[in-house]
C-alpha cells in the first residue's frame, strides 16, 4: 500500500469483507452468547470505526468525536471484555452501522485529497491493518459459534492439488535477519510493520532441520489413537496443568464418527476429517506434546523466520511482493487444502505454507526485540509481552494485506479457538 490509490482500494476491500461477515447474520445471531475468545460482531464494527476516528481523523483533523461519550465503549482498553455484552451499555445495530459508515466516508474523503503526507499515509495504513485483524477475529468467532462459513470461502470447488513434497529442509547455520528495519521509510508507507517487529536485527542460527510441511490431521490422529492425551511423559509441566484444567481427549472441533473414524466441525458443518489437511485449533501444549511423542521439537521463532526468509531476509517465502494466490489466506480455502498444496508459495528450498493456512507455534515467549519502542498504539504489543507465545506465518483467515514473514502474533499457550497449527524440527 505504497500510494493513496492503493490505500483506497484496500480500504474498500476491507470494508466489503467486514460487512460481509456481519450483514448476513440475523439479529439473534448478532446477539452472541458470552465467550472469552470472541467479541460481539457489532462491537467489532464500532471498535474498527473508532480506531480510524481516533488515530486518523482526530489525530490529524483535530475533529470532535463522532459519538461523544462513547470512547469508553469502543476503546478495547477502556471497556472490560465481558462488558461488551451489556445491552444497556452497547449502542444498537442502526446506531453502530451509522457510526461506522460515517467514519469510513470521512476516511475516503481524506484519501481522495490531492496528496497525503507521510504521517497520514502511515496512520491510514495502520488503521486498515488493524481492521483486518478484526476480520480474522470475526471469522474465528463464526467458527467458535458454529455459524455458517464466510461467503469468501471457496471450498465448494475442489481443494488445491497436492505437490507430493515431504520430508525436512536442512537449514544451514549462519547469520540471519530477523524482524523489520526501523527507518524513515516506515512513515512513508514502505516497509510497513508493527512495533513488535522492530527494530530488526541479525542473529546467529545453528544448523537445524525443519519439516517442509505443517503437521496434518492424519499425523495428529496417530498421536490421538496412540493415547497421546493420556501419556504424561510427553506433556510438560505447563501442558499437564492445561490438560488437567481443560480435560481434552482430542483436538477442538473433532468428534468420533458413528461406527468408525472422525469428523471435524468447520463452521456449521460436520465433515469427515480431512486427513491430509493441516491440523488446526491446537494449543501450544498440544503441539509441544505431539512433538515430544514424535521424537521431534518445535522450532524457535528465529529458526522459523530463518527458514521462511532465508539469509537474504525476503518479505515472503517466495520473494518480495505479496501474491495471495500462493497461499491459503483471506478466508477462502479455510484450511481445506493438503499440507503439501500451494507449491508455488514455497520457499526456494521447498518449505510449504509458511504464509497462510495456520499460525505456527514457536517455542519463544512473546517478548520485545532489543531496542523496542512503542508505536502510535501503545497496547498493540505491550500487554502480551511475557505470558504469551509467539506464532508466525498467518492463517487461512489472515488477510493477505496484513501478513509477512516478519509478522509476529501473540497467543496464550492454552488457546485453541484461533487458527493455530505447527510444524516440527528434528531434535
Amino acid at each position: 500500500m505504497n500510494t493513496k490509490e492503493e490505500l483506497r482500494r484496500e480500504l474498500d476491500k476491507t470494508n466489503c469483507r467486514t460487512l460481509a461477515l456481519i450483514e448476513d447474520l440475523s439479529d439473534s445471531q448478532l446477539d452472541v452468547p458470552y465467550h472469552r475468545g470472541i467479541n460481539p460482531p457489532l462491537w467489532e464494527l464500532g471498535h474498527s470505526a473508532f480506531f480510524y476516528e481516533y488515530f486518523l481523523l482526530r489525530e490529524l483533523g483535530k475533529a470532535d468525536p463522532r459519538m461523544p461519550g462513547y470512547d469508553e465503549i469502543w476503546d478495547s482498553f477502556e471497556i472490560q471484555h465481558r462488558n461488551r455484552w451489556q445491552r444497556d451499555v452497547m449502542p444498537d445495530k442502526a446506531t453502530t452501522f451509522d457510526f461506522y459508515h460515517r467514519v469510513l466516508d470521512e476516511v475516503r474523503k481524506r484519501l481522495d485529497a490531492a496528496s497525503l503526507d507521510p504521517r497520514e499515509h502511515y496512520l491510514c495504513h495502520y488503521c486498515i491493518a488493524h481492521q483486518n485483524m478484526h476480520i480474522e477475529s470475526l471469522i474465528w468467532a463464526r467458527q467458535t459459534l458454529g455459524y455458517p462459513a464466510p461467503r469468501s470461502m471457496t471450498n465448494a470447488s475442489p481443494p488445491p492439488p497436492s505437490s507430493g513434497i515431504t520430508g525436512d529442509l536442512q537449514v544451514s547455520g549462519g547469520r540471519y535477519p530477523i524482524g523489520m528495519p526501523t527507518n524513515s521509510a516506515a512513515l512513508a508507507g514502505h516497509e510497513f510493520s508493527f512495533d513488535n517487529e522492530r527494530p530488526g536485527f541479525a542473529t546467529e542460527i545453528e544448523p537445524f532441520s525443519i519439516s517442509k510441511t505443517l503437521v496434518s490431521n492424519r499425523e495428529f490422529l496417530a498421536f490421538v489413537d496412540d493415547g497421546g492425551y493420556q501419556s504424561p511423559g510427553v506433556w510438560s509441566y505447563g501442558g499437564k496443568w492445561w490438560l488437567q484444567e481443560e480435560g481434552p481427549a482430542h483436538p477442538l472441533y473433532w468428534r468420533p464418527r458413528m461406527g468408525d473414524g472422525w469428523q471435524l466441525r468447520r463452521f456449521d458443518q460436520w465433515i469427515d476429517l480431512p486427513l491430509d489437511a493441516p491440523v488446526l485449533h491446537l494449543s501450544y501444549w498440544e503441539a509441544e506434546a505431539f512433538s515430544r511423542w514424535a521424537g521431534r521439537r518445535l522450532p524457535s521463532e528465529y529458526e522459523w523466520e530463518a527458514a521462511a526468509r532465508g539469509s537474504k531476509g525476503s518479505r515472503f517465502p517466495w520473494g518480495e511482493e505479496m501474491d495471495g494466490t500462493r497461499a491459503d489466506l483471506d478466508g477462502q480455502e479455510m484450511g481445506s487444502g493438503a499440507v503439501d498444496a500451494w507449491p508455488e508459495g514455497a520457499t526456494k528450498d521447498g518449505c510449504l505454507q509458511m504464509i497462510g493456512s495456520a499460525w505456527e507455534w514457536t517455542t519463544n515467549q512473546y517478548l520485545p526485540f532489543p531496542g523496542f519502542a512503542v508505536d502510535m498504539y501503545p497496547y498493540m504489543s505491550t500487554l502480551q509481552f511475557g505470558d504469551h507465545k509467539t506464532t508466525k506465518g498467518g492463517s487461512c483467515a489472515t488477510s493477505s494485506c496484513l501478513i509477512r514473514s516478519s509478522y509476529r502474533q501473540a497467543y496464550l499457550p492454552g488457546r485453541r479457538d484461533v487458527f493455530t497449527g505447527f510444524r516440527t524440527c528434528s531434535p
